[in-house]
């Protein structure tokens, strides 16, 4: 297991569209699957009006809700590859014109339609690449 920096943990979430966003609901933690895109450091993800995200909604003057955001990519035969989980502040994007090309290039998965988008500011970034165990030649091993 290797550690990962922080630019390379944001390069490898960028290469996947599925992450998990964790947030506060009733007091308890609680996790919900959503497709993203990255720009810049910031992580973004669209939501529904109804669901259970809008609790995330904070209002403009406020720093953001913190939230946590994780996603990899391993493999399940090998058990080789990634994971990173940011930690950072949740607010609206407030700008319909973002709001707009979040929307062109962020298509949900879910067939319901989503209005209006997240951007979160990562404060921490923490990740590790699963990799595979180096041996040494057999010549060397005996030594």
């Amino acid at each position: 297991m290797r550690e990962l920096d922080r630019t390379e943990a944001l390069r490898l979430v960028a290469t996947v569209s599925l992450g998990r966003i964790v947030f506060t609901q009733h007091a308890l933690p609680a996790v919900r699957p959503v497709n993203h895109l990255v720009e810049g450091e910031d992580i973004i993800v669209r939501i529904h009006d109804d669901g259970a995200l809008t609790s995330l909604m904070a209002p403009a003057d406020v720093t953001g809700v913190v939230v946590a955001y994780e996603a990899d990519a391993i493999d399940p035969v090998t058990h080789l590859g990634w994971s990173v989980v940011v930690t950072g502040y949740a607010r609206p994007v407030a700008d319909a014109d973002e709001v707009a090309r979040f929307a062109s290039m962020l298509r949900p998965w879910a067939g319901r339609p989503t209005a209006r988008a997240l951007r979160i500011r990562p404060a921490l970034v923490t990740g590790f690449r699963l990799e595979a165990e180096r041996t040494l030649p057999e010549t060397a091993a005996r030594g």
